[in-house]
């Protein structure tokens, strides 16, 4: 292993510190490509972290069509829906809550991935 190459655990240290850990459990002596590997790493996992929850809300922005007197079950939520909606749902399946994808499935299948 060359010097210049970053060492996984340092690299997995120092993420788990930007993620909120305590900075006590650092590596002394962590290398400029090691922190860079680090900040890199961190930044695409918040970035598809954050995409992720975007696409929860979009998905339950299609569920919500209307108010309910009653908390609605995941049938009577999709009972609800347009088929554009199911359209739609069918690409945000990943984000799907598991409620909402058992009953997705039951009705349509599990969609293929895009």
């Amino acid at each position: 292993m060359s010097a210049a190459e970053p060492r996984p655990e340092v690299v997995d240290a120092i993420v788990a510190v930007l993620k909120g850990a305590d900075p006590a459990d650092l590596p002394a002596g962590a290398t400029p490509e090691e922190k860079q590997a680090a900040k890199d790493r961190y930044l695409t996992e918040f970035a598809a972290e954050r995409g992720h929850r975007d696409r929860q809300t979009q998905a339950w922005e299609l569920l919500l069509t209307r108010s309910y007197d009653e908390p609605p079950t995941w049938q009577v939520l999709f009972d609800d829906l347009s088929p554009d909606a199911v359209e739609e749902l069918g690409t945000l399946y990943d984000a799907l809550p598991a409620g909402a994808q058992e009953e997705y499935a039951r009705r349509f299948g599990v969609p293929s991935p895009a």
